[in-house]
C-alpha cells in the first residue's frame, strides 16, 4: 500500500512538473509574439548593425541627394500599410502582387537598390538576424541626419510579413489631393494626432514630387501664391497623360536637399507643392503649428523626432510573427 501511495504521489508530481512546463512554455511563447522593440535589440547578435547601416546611406547620398527622401518615403509608406514591415520592398512575381505598383507607388518609389545593398552587407556580418523592416527604419532615421536633420533612437526588433497589399497600399497611403479632414482621420487611424501628422508632413523639405501628383493644385486651386504656380506651370503642362506627367519639381522650393523647417515658411507664403501640403495652412486647424514649426526649427525638430518613433511603431512583426527575410524582394 505504501509502494502504490509512493507511486501514485511520483506520477502527480510528474504531472504537476509537465503542466506548470507546459504554462512556462506558453508564457515564454506569448512574450515572444508581443516582444517590445528595443534600441538595443541587436546588441549581442549584430553589434555592430548601425555603422554598416550608416556607411552604407553616407555612400548614397554621396551619390544622390535625393535618394535620403526616397528612403524616409520608402519608410513611410511602409509603415502606412499593414505596419512597418518591410512589406513594400517584395517584388511581384506570376503569383504575387505586391505594394510597388499601387498608385501611391507606381513610378515613383525608390531607392530599393540602397536597401538591397545594405542588407547584403547586414547578412554577410549576421546572417538571417536583422530584419529588412528595422534595416528600412534605421535607413530612413540616418539618410535625415545626412541631410542636416535630427536624430533618434531607431526601436528594433521587426519582422518582415510574408504578404503584402496593393489594396491596402491604394487606400490608406495619404493622398497628395487629400483635404485636411481626410489627412487628420487617416493618420488618427494608424494611432497618429494631429500634431503627429503636421511634424511628418515636414518630411516634405526634402524630396521632388512628379508634376501629376500638383498639377491640378497650380492650375485649379487659389490658394496658392500666384508666381509659385506660374513657375510651377512652366514644367507641368495642364494636359495629364504625356510626358510631363513625370516631371519633377520640389516638395521644398528653397532647400530640396536639405532638411529644416522652410517647408512651414513655404505653406504660410502659400507655396505648398502639393494640395495636401498646403491643406496644413489654409484656416484650419494646424495653422498655428505650422507657424510655430517656421518660427522654430528646433520645436519641428524635436516633434519629428518623436513622430517617427511613433510611426516607426505602427503594427510591428515581432517575436515568433513573420519571419527574417535573407532577400529583401522575396519571402523566404
Amino acid at each position: 500500500m505504501i509502494q502504490f501511495y509512493s507511486r501514485l504521489m511520483a506520477t502527480f508530481s510528474n504531472m504537476v512538473f509537465t503542466i506548470f512546463s507546459v504554462i512556462s512554455l506558453l508564457l515564454q511563447l506569448a512574450c515572444l509574439a508581443n516582444a517590445q522593440l528595443s534600441p538595443n535589440f541587436y546588441a549581442t547578435t549584430c553589434p555592430n548593425l548601425r555603422g554598416i547601416v550608416r556607411v552604407a546611406m553616407r555612400q548614397a547620398v554621396d551619390r544622390e541627394l535625393r535618394i535620403g527622401a526616397s528612403i524616409l518615403r520608402l519608410f513611410f509608406h511602409d509603415c502606412f500599410v499593414n505596419g512597418c514591415d518591410a512589406s513594400i520592398l517584395l517584388d511581384d512575381t506570376p503569383t504575387f502582387t505586391g505594394e510597388k505598383n499601387a498608385l501611391p507607388n507606381r513610378n515613383s518609389a525608390r531607392g530599393f537598390e540602397v536597401i538591397d545593398t545594405i542588407k547584403t552587407r547586414v547578412e554577410a556580418a549576421c546572417g538571417s538576424t536583422v530584419s529588412c523592416a528595422d534595416i528600412l527604419a534605421i535607413a530612413a532615421r540616418d539618410g535625415v541626419v545626412l541631410l542636416g536633420g535630427p536624430t533618434w533612437e531607431v526601436p528594433l526588433g521587426r519582422r518582415d510579413a510574408t504578404t503584402a497589399s496593393q489594396a491596402a497600399a491604394n487606400t490608406q497611403i495619404p493622398s497628395p489631393f487629400a483635404n485636411l479632414s481626410a489627412l487628420v482621420s487617416g493618420f488618427a487611424a494608424k494611432g497618429l494626432t494631429a500634431r503627429d501628422m503636421t511634424a511628418l508632413s515636414g518630411g516634405h523639405t526634402i524630396g521632388f514630387a512628379r508634376c501629376a501628383t500638383f498639377r491640378s493644385h497650380i492650375y485649379n486651386d487659389t490658394n496658392i501664391d500666384p508666381d509659385f504656380a506660374a513657375r510651377r506651370r512652366a514644367a507641368c503642362p495642364a494636359l495629364a497623360g504625356g510626358s510631363g506627367d513625370n516631371s519633377l519639381a520640389p516638395l521644398d522650393i528653397q532647400t530640396p536637399n536639405r532638411f529644416g523647417n522652410d517647408y512651414y515658411v513655404n505653406l504660410v507664403s502659400r507655396r505648398g507643392l502639393l494640395h495636401s501640403d498646403q491643406e496644413l495652412f489654409n484656416g484650419g486647424s494646424q495653422d498655428a503649428l505650422v507657424r510655430a514649426y517656421g518660427r522654430n526649427g528646433d520645436a519641428f525638430n524635436r516633434d519629428f523626432a518623436d513622430a517617427m518613433v511613433k510611426m516607426g511603431n505602427i503594427s510591428p512583426l515581432t517575436g515568433i510573427n513573420g519571419q527574417i527575410r535573407k532577400n529583401c524582394r522575396v519571402v523566404n
